[in-house]
């Protein structure tokens, strides 16, 4: 099918199970932050249960052909998979300058970094209970997780990149052995570092790409639009992903009016077309996104690009992120009656 519809990874949150003003308030976590969380500890899986089953059944009931999770049990993208690593001291964090140069606390590599224990197999198999559709899960990607840690064992950022590469790579071949369709690595700092990027960003990718048999994405984006509010007008690292192991690239192009022109250097990727603004609360009209869908078509062939928001749709209220994708189906359809009629 063309055009096939997808969230990038998170849905809205509910209010009754995370704190959505003090998740607004603060900066997306890289530690733990359970002050968030509602719900007492003994109930909190459930509830997160809860709020997952009910973020997968928006999205098959607004019409998506690709669903996730929503990320309902996270903090942040992010701090799910980094905290549970061996190596890490979660009780003695670091600091980090985040992506909008503020410093912020972070975990901090204080050994060799080591993946002890699968980490999402149980989010995953919640999610394959739940439907029949192509599943998609995300994972913090290694070069992102780097620069949101403080480094006090690795002689520098290549080497605990690559350790976290390994790691990664091993819960990504898990996650296909378990039945995921697609996994994503979520790589927004190769954007928000270029030099660093240029320097050891594809090597790491690479990496944790290496020996996987299944369906990959790359995420790049500049950032939560509630938290980051300016938007540059293009990538400052993308067309250097096109040599990559990974078989897709999720941009955001709405809410920064990206020049699409790029696209046509992503040879052979498929793309995952960013065409929510998650800036507003205004919900698009189908044919706004379908006008959004067209700006992609002269660089990228109809059947290598799938519909997604700009980015995670966390900090949304669930019933105007509903809205919002349902109008991304239906201007999806637009474009797809255009070119099957």
């Amino acid at each position: 099918m063309l055009f096939p519809t997808s969230l990038v990874g998170s849905y809205a949150q509910p209010e009754w199970l995370i704190d959505r003003s003090k998740l607004a308030g603060r900066f997306p976590p890289r530690v733990r932050a359970a002050e968030l969380w509602r719900v007492e500890a003994p109930y909190l899986v459930q509830a997160q249960d809860d709020a997952t089953a009910i973020a997968i059944a928006d999205q098959v009931r607004a019409g998506l052909d690709i669903i996730t999770d929503g990320e309902e049990r996270r903090e942040s993208y992010s701090n799910h998979f980094a905290t549970a690593l061996e190596g890490i001291d979660i009780d003695n964090p670091g600091t980090a300058l985040d992506r909008s140069g503020h410093p912020n606390p972070v975990p901090r590599i204080a050994g060799e970094i080591r993946r002890v224990s699968p980490v999402l197999l149980g989010d995953l198999a919640f999610l394959l209970s739940q439907t029949d559709k192509p599943v998609k899960m995300t994972i913090p990607g290694p070069f992102t997780m780097t620069q949101q840690a403080q480094n006090d064992f690795y002689p520098d950022e290549r080497s605990a990149a690559m350790a976290y590469a390994k790691a990664v790579n091993e819960e990504i071949k898990d996650l296909f052995a378990a039945g995921a369709d697609i996994v994503q690595l979520d790589e927004p700092y190769l954007q928000a570092r270029p030099e660093k990027a240029r320097d050891f960003g594809l090597d790491v990718v690479n990496a944790a790409l290496a020996g996987v048999e299944g369906e990959t994405v790359v995420h790049l984006c500049f950032g939560y639009a509630a938290i980051i509010h300016e938007r540059p007008s293009g990538y400052s690292f993308l067309p250097e992903l096109a040599d990559s192991l990974v078989g897709a690239l999720s941009i955001e192009t709405a809410q920064s009016s990206l020049d699409c022109a790029v696209l046509a250097e992503l040879r052979g990727k498929t793309v995952v077309l960013g065409v929510l603004d998650l800036s507003t609360e205004k919900v698009e009209t189908p044919s706004e996104v379908a006008a959004r869908i067209r700006r992609a078509l002269p660089f990228v062939p109809a059947d290598r690009i799938v519909i997604a928001p700009d980015c995670g749709m966390k900090y949304l209220p669930r019933s105007v992120a509903y809205e919002k994708l349902v109008a991304m189906v239906e201007g999806a359809a637009i474009v797809r009656d255009e070119h099957v009629g």
